[in-house]
C-alpha cells in the first residue's frame, strides 16, 4: 500500500537494491559532480517507517539504523550476500523463473531480519541512508509520500498510470471478484492525489536552493494528521460508485456488487475463506474430475478469485492494521513559507485539508481509475 505499482512490494532483491538503494546513491554521487545545482530532491516513500504505530516524525535514518533495534546493517554486505546467491543459483543451473523467486523470497527475508515488512521499504530506507550519508554540503530535500491516488486537478483530474495500491481493491470489487477482505476498516488511510506531491516537490526545491544543512530536510506528505479518511469510507464510495456505474462483465451483464466483509483477525479471515471457499473449490475440483471437467468454468472462476484474494491480503498484510499516522510539521511549514513569500498556492496547491474525499472518490478518483488503467 504504497506509492508503488502492486509487484514491487514482492519485486526481486537485486533489482530493487540497484533501483531503490544504490540507484540514489549514484544520482547522489552524480548531482555533486554538477557546479550548478542548487538543490537535490530523493524521492521515498512514507513507509520506510515500516509497521510502526502512533505519531510517525519526519526524521533522518542514520547509515546502519534499523526498525527492530538490531546492529550489522550495512549495505555493502548487503550486495555482496546478493552477489553470492547469485552465483551460487546460476553455479546450480538454476532457471530464470527460480533465480527470480529466490531472489524475492531473499528480499523479504533480509527485510524482516531488520524490522521491515518488504523489500520496497527495506530498500527505500537503505537509499535514504545513503544520500543522507553521503550529501556533504550539497542542499537536499528528502520527499516521503503516502499512498499517492489519481490527480486532483492537474493536468486534469483522475489521471492516473498502472494499477497502484488501492485501486486493485477498488477494481477487483467493481468486478465482483472482492467479497471478503482483511483489515480494520475504522482505521486511517493515509492518500494524497499525484499532482499535490508534484507540487510539494517544485515548492520544496524553491525552499531550499543552496539551503546546505547537517541533514536532508524531511517532508512527509500524507493526509492521516491534517485530513482523514477511514477504509469504511473506501467501502462506501466503492459501493455508491458500482451499484450506480457497475462494471459489465466479459457476458455484456452488469456486476452486481454488495458490501465486503471485512474480517478482523488473519485467524478468522483463514476460517472464513476455508469454510465458504476452500470446501467448495476442493469439492469442484472432484466434481470436475469425475464428470469430464463440466464444471472446468466454474472452478476456474472460483480459484481465480481465491487467488486474487490471497494475493492482495499477503501483499497488503503489514499495512491491513497499521496504527500510524504521518507528522507533516515540516510540510505544514513548507506550506505556510509558500503563502508568506506570495508564491502562486492555487497552482502549487498541495494542502489535502481541500480536498472533498466523497467527491473525489466517487467523482474523480474510481472514475479515473476505470477509464485510464482499465479500459
Amino acid at each position: 500500500m504504497l506509492n508503488v505499482p502492486l509487484n514491487d512490494c514482492t519485486m526481486r532483491y537485486d533489482v530493487a537494491l540497484g533501483i531503490n538503494t544504490m540507484g540514489a546513491k549514484h544520482v547522489l554521487c552524480f548531482a555533486k559532480k554538477c557546479v550548478n545545482l542548487k538543490v537535490l530532491v530523493h524521492v521515498s516513500t512514507a513507509y520506510v517507517c515500516g509497521e510502526k504505530a502512533g505519531l510517525i516524525l519526519e526524521t533522518p535514518y542514520r547509515m546502519g539504523e534499523t526498525l527492530n533495534g538490531l546492529s550489522g546493517l550495512d549495505i555493502d554486505e548487503e550486495k555482496k550476500l546478493i552477489d553470492e546467491k547469485l552465483t551460487e543459483l546460476q553455479a546450480q543451473g538454476a532457471s530464470n523463473e527460480a533465480i527470480k523467486e529466490a531472489m524475492k523470497d531473499m528480499g523479504i527475508q533480509r527485510a524482516k531480519v531488520y524490522g521491515w515488512p518488504n523489500t520496497y521499504v527495506f530498500t527505500k530506507a537503505m537509499g535514504e541512508m545513503l544520500v543522507g550519508h553521503l550529501k556533504e554540503n550539497l542542499s537536499v530535500v528528502i520527499l516521503r509520500p503516502t499512498i499517492i491516488t489519481s490527480t486532483y486537478k492537474e493536468p486534469f483530474p483522475g489521471w492516473v498510470e498502472g494499477i497502484r495500491t488501492i485501486d486493485s481493491l477498488a477494481v477487483g470489487y467493481g468486478k465482483g471478484r472482492l467479497t471478503c477482505f482483511l483489515g480494520d476498516v475504522n482505521g486511517i488511510v493515509d492518500l494524497i492525489p499525484a499532482d499535490m506531491v508534484v507540487n510539494a516537490i517544485i515548492v520544496s526545491m524553491v525552499a531550499h536552493v543552496n539551503e546546505a544543512s547537517d541533514d536532508a530536510i524531511i517532508y512527509q506528505v500524507g493526509s492521516s494528521v491534517r485530513h482523514p479518511i477511514r477504509y469504511t469510507n473506501l467501502q462506501d464510495y466503492g459501493l455508491i460508485y458500482f451499484t450506480k456505474k457497475p462494471w459489465i462483465g466479459k457476458d455484456g451483464k452488469p456486476v452486481k456488487v454488495g458490501k465486503v466483509k471485512v474480517l478482523d483477525s488473519m485467524n478468522s479471515f483463514r476460517r472464513y475463506m476455508a469454510l465458504r471457499y476452500f470446501l467448495l473449490l476442493k469439492g469442484l475440483e472432484l466434481a470436475n474430475t469425475a464428470f469430464c471437467h463440466y464444471f472446468e468454468g466454474m472452478y476456474s472462476d472460483l480459484n481465480r478469485k481465491i487467488k486474487f484474494v490471497m494475493r492482495l491480503v499477503e501483499l497488503y498484510k503489514p499495512y491491513l492494521f497499521f496504527q500510524g499516522v504521518f507528522d507533516d510539521m515540516n510540510t505544514e511549514k513548507l506550506r505556510m513559507a509558500a503563502r508568506e513569500n506570495n508564491i502562486e498556492t492555487d497552482m502549487f496547491y498541495f494542502d489535502p485539508k481541500s480536498i472533498d474525499w466523497d467527491d473525489y472518490f466517487i467523482n474523480i478518483h474510481i472514475p479515473g481509475v476505470v477509464k485510464y488503467v482499465f479500459k
